[in-house]
This record gives structure tokens, C-alpha cells and sequence, in this order.
């Protein structure tokens, strides 16, 4: 069964002035109404400036947790982890295990103590990615002005759009909620402001299945009461230093001067007034893309010999080799990350000649670095990924040099072909046949 937000976020008391709609049937809502006059739902959207903002945050709720839910209906009423091993990461989890205190990020030994009874998936991006992709398209019907954040969430900007889509934004963006959950199985939210910031902050008001308004006459009052943390940028170390000083809400910051804060902060401290204020000028970009594309594992037991990481090494190569080619860009840095036994992280790049795709280039480049670091350390984690992203058409040049490079990247390509008609695991190299590579 779907949970949902029943309310926006409205600061002042709704007046029959207020304007309003249902979410579910689209009414028009007149007066102080708990439920719709028509269908009775209690998803009303109601806010003084609702029909006057067109900055949005759109956010997949509990994305993967929600693909496999939909995928399997089992799953429904049940705490489910995505995630690796008992020495991994989770990835996601669903409202029912958050409920129990699971949490993104939280080692899975202790997401598994906190909820011994959920049940726990391993990742498959290849399935959330074209989800995602269906969830992008659909946002990109609505305005061009799309700025993807990750997979599952992106910044979008309306101003302009009533004429295409005969409704305000804020109803355009109800509509659109309503077909994602009809088309793809799975729910959002929307935040609904004037600026980025805000945006954010109120598309996670209310999950799941939010709709929530912050306008520009409630922000710096709603803003006041809230910890530092609620501003971008302020993790729990630079929280600990604010702290030190005296100050957890963003209420105090209001009362400070913004010279003030540069003194003691420096260029943070700006952005720390400035967003404590609700003024962020920041605009939606569509062609801010991804920094980098990478993937890594966490190994259930150490491992310190060559011969056992370079397997792992060469599935993790490809893996963004496909995420590179599926999204049509290419990266010229690679860069190799490990995370010893006692947690300490390494991590070595090198800039190539030319872009790639190619997991054999990305492999062999990693090859390099992972040798050098191969002492007898133990490691716990190893990842690879690319970074200075860019259109793929400047990728993988003939190498007149390698000669031989050409023909792994033909063998490349043919494997590609062959993965895309019968499955990923339908061709491996020798590197992770028959399992090397999973660890």
C-alpha cells in the first residue's frame, strides 16, 4: 500500500483567497477545506504563492528500494536494504526499514542490527538507470530547463511553460506525479520555490509522495528554527565548528552580518548568510552534468594479493565502461580509489591522451595504479571511475602506437552487441569468468 503527504507547507492559515487544488482529481479548492468537495481526498495543495513559483526539485522516493518493490509485489509490506555484504554500505532503504532507524550510508552490520528482519538486495543499476531514464524523459516534456542532480532527481524551472501545458506550473507538476506513478510503478516528490535551495528543502518535507510549497514571504521565518545542517554545504564537521561557536539554527546566522561570517568562515561564510536568508541566485543548468562516473565494491574479507584485486578490477571497469557508453559521454582521468583495513583511503589517478570509453583502457590504466599500490596492504574496498567528462564523439581515437588497442576495441564492441541482445552476463573476459570478478 502507497504512503502519501496529505498538506503542503502553509505558513499562514488558508482563507477562501488561498489558492488551492486536489492532487488526486484536480479540483479547485475554495475556503478552509481538509479534503477535496469533490473526490474527498486529502492531498491538497494549498499555499498563498502556489500559483505564482516555478522553480521545482523532483526526488524518486526511496528510488531502488521502490523499483524492486515494484518488480516484486511480495516485497510490499516488507523492510528491504539495498545494498552490498555485511561489510558494505546501504545504498537505500524503504520507509517501513527507515522506520526501524536504517539509513543511507549506514554500514550494513548496523542497518541489519537496527532491522534483522528486512531483506536485503544487492544493487542493479542497469534496472534503476532505465528507470531513471523514463522518469528523466517525462520531466523533459514538461521544459527543456532540466538539471539532473543523480539518477532519480533533477532541478526543473517552469516559468514560461503555462501557455504549452494550459496550467500553471505548480498543477503541471501535480499532473506529472500522478503519470510517473501510472507509467513507471513507482512515486516522487515535488518540492515547489523560487530558488534551488528551497526547492531541495521542500521536496523533502513530506515523503512520500510530497508536494510541498515554500514561498518567498514564509522562507526566512520557516528557515529560523531550523539546524545548520538544513543548508547545502554544512556536513556534520563544519556543524561540530558552528557548534563550537555558539550556533546550531539557521536563525542565529540570520542575526549575524554577512561580513561578519566571511571573517570567521570565510567564502562559506557568504553562501552560509546569504542561504540562511533564503537568497539563492543560482539558475537551472542543463548542462550541468555528472563530475565523474564510477563504481566500487567492499569486500566481505580483506584482500591484499594482485592476483585477487585485478579480477575484481576488470568488473568494475566495465561496469562504467556501460555507464559511460549508455549515457553517451567519455571521461579522460582515471582514477583508482582503495580503502585499507583500518579505513585509510588511497586514491591515484592519471590523466589519458584522449577521452574513453573503452572498459579495456579504463582496466589497463588501472592496472597501472593498482600495481604500485599492491605491498601487502589489505584492502577492504577498491573502485574505479572517470572523471573530466565530455561528449563521447572526442573518444578512443585510432592509437597508431598500440596497434593491438584497435582490436580489443573491436572485440570490445562486439561483446557490447552481444551483451545488449542476451543479457550483461551472457559474454566475460577471462578476467572474471566463471565469478572472479564478484566479490
Amino acid at each position: 500500500m502507497l504512503q502519501c503527504s496529505t498538506f503542503v507547507l502553509t505558513m499562514a492559515p488558508a482563507s477562501d483567497k488561498t489558492p488551492g487544488f486536489c492532487r488526486d482529481c484536480l479540483a479547485e479548492q475554495k475556503g478552509d477545506v481538509r479534503r477535496c468537495h469533490v473526490c474527498g481526498s486529502p492531498r491538497l495543495a494549498r499555499h498563498k504563492e502556489l500559483y505564482d513559483l516555478t522553480l521545482a526539485h523532483i526526488d524518486c522516493d526511496a528510488f531502488y528500494a521502490a523499483v524492486e518493490k515494484r518488480d516484486n509485489p511480495e516485497l510490499a509490506d516488507k523492510p528491504v536494504i539495498i545494498g552490498g555484504g555485511k561489510r558494505g554500505v546501504v545504498s537505500t532503504a524503504c520507509y517501513i526499514a527507515r522506520i526501524h532507524g536504517v539509513r543511507s550510508a549506514m554500514p550494513m552490520f548496523k542497518a541489519l542490527e537496527a532491522c534483522p528482519q528486512a531483506v536485503v538486495i544487492r544493487p542493479d543499476m542497469e534496472k534503476y538507470v532505465k528507470v531513471g531514464r523514463q522518469v528523466r524523459a517525462l520531466m523533459q516534456e514538461l521544459t527543456p530547463l532540466v538539471q539532473p542532480l543523480s539518477i532519480d532527481e533533477a532541478f526543473l524551472e517552469l516559468g514560461g511553460t503555462e501557455r504549452l501545458h494550459h496550467d500553471p506550473p505548480a498543477r503541471t507538476l501535480a499532473k506529472f506525479a500522478r503519470r510517473v506513478e501510472k507509467e513507471t510503478g513507482i512515486t516522487v516528490s515535488v518540492g515547489l520555490s523560487y530558488c534551488k535551495f528551497l526547492a531541495k528543502v521542500a521536496s523533502d518535507l513530506q515523503k512520500p509522495r510530497g508536494f510541498s510549497v515554500i514561498g518567498r514571504e514564509e522562507a526566512v521565518e520557516f528557515l529560523a528554527p531550523r539546524p545548520v545542517t538544513t543548508i547545502w554545504g554544512v556536513g556534520k564537521a563544519f556543524a561540530a565548528t558552528l557548534e563550537a561557536d555558539g550556533i546550531r539554527t539557521i536563525g542565529q546566522l540570520q542575526q549575524m552580518e554577512e561580513n561578519d561570517l566571511m571573517r570567521r568562515y570565510g567564502s562559506i561564510g557568504q553562501r552560509l548568510s546569504r542561504l540562511s536568508r533564503g537568497i539563492d541566485d543560482r539558475e537551472v543548468h542543463i548542462n550541468d552534468a555528472a563530475k565523474s562516473v564510477s563504481a566500487e565494491t567492499t569486500f566481505f574479507d580483506d584482500i591484499s594479493r594482485y592476483d585477487d584485486l585485478v579480477p575484481i578490477l576488470r568488473n568494475l571497469s566495465e561496469k562504467v565502461s556501460w555507464r559511460l557508453k549508455k549515457s553517451d559521454i567519455a571521461g579522460q582521468t582515471v582514477v583508482l580509489k582503495m580503502k585499507t583495513a583500518d579505513f585509510k583511503s588511497r586514491t591515484r589517478n592519471r590523466r589519458l591522451e584522449d577521452p574513453t570509453q573503452l572498459a579495456d583502457k579504463i582496466f589497463r590504466t588501472g592496472l597501472d595504479l593498482l600495481e604500485k599500490e599492491t605491498d601487502g596492504t589489505k584492502f577492504r574496498l577498491i573502485g574505479i571511475g572517470v572523471t573530466d567528462l565530455g561528449d563521447a564523439g572526442r573518444a578512443d581515437p585510432p592509437d597508431l602506437i598500440d596497434q593491438q588497442s584497435g582490436r580489443r576495441a573491436a572485440a570490445e564492441a562486439a561483446m557490447d552487441k552481444l551483451r545488449d541482445k542476451f543479457g550483461k552476463g551472457m559474454v566475460e573476459t577471462g578476467y572474471t569468468f566463471g565469478g572472479k570478478g564478484d566479490r
